[in-house]
């Protein structure tokens, strides 16, 4: 048994802003296994959960100096590991959207002219669909998608909440699978009459 076992969390916290390893080992070791679980059963990845935790405990590290917590770290941590979860699922379902439409085109066209010309028209769909955001959103979800900043981060860069972040990207994906959405039954009727 360590000294750091018998800490409270608050402790365990106020020792890792002064560069404790210890104190930031024993928050790990209470808290990563309940936060995996957690992530895989969101995730239903083993693999995608322990990268999510990884980096949830590798940016905990970091920021360490920075932390305001006054009440409840595990509660804290919780919220940290579902914004992860809630940041991939969106970023998967962009491009498993993405991919399936892809996809679709390939093999709905006969000969690779027309599958060059439907990649280019879904390109420039995209492209378009993207152009029809307002400015804000459309940079935010190029911070997002693009240079793969996370919401805290495109909140910092851009001095936001992270909620109003939060809140752009949804904007911005509700738009573009609405507009893959039209895309994709347009495509369909044309297969479907040609």
């Amino acid at each position: 048994m360590t000294k750091h076992d018998s800490l409270t969390d608050l402790h365990l916290v106020d020792l890792l802003k002064e560069d404790d390893e210890a104190a930031f080992t024993e928050i790990y070791r209470r808290y990563a296994a309940k936060l995996a679980s957690f992530a895989s059963s969101r995730l239903y990845d083993l693999e995608e959960a322990r990268d999510i935790i990884h980096d949830v405990f590798v940016k905990f590290w970091e920021q360490r100096k920075l932390l305001k917590i006054d009440r409840n770290l595990e509660a804290y941590l919780f919220t940290l590991v579902r914004y992860r979860i809630v940041d991939k699922i969106r970023k998967n379902i962009t491009s498993e959207a993405y991919a399936e439409l892809t996809l679709a085109l390939q093999t709905t066209f006969a000969d690779e002219i027309e599958q060059q010309i439907a990649a280019k028209e879904l390109k420039q769909q995209i492209g378009k669909a993207i152009d029809e955001l307002s400015p804000r959103v459309k940079e935010i979800y190029q911070l997002s998608r693009e240079e793969n900043l996370s919401i805290s981060e495109i909140a910092v860069k851009l001095q936001l909440s992270e909620q109003t972040v939060k809140n752009q990207l949804t904007v911005a994906l509700k738009h573009l699978r609405q507009s893959l959405t039209l895309l994709s039954v347009s495509a369909l009727i044309y297969w479907c009459l040609s």
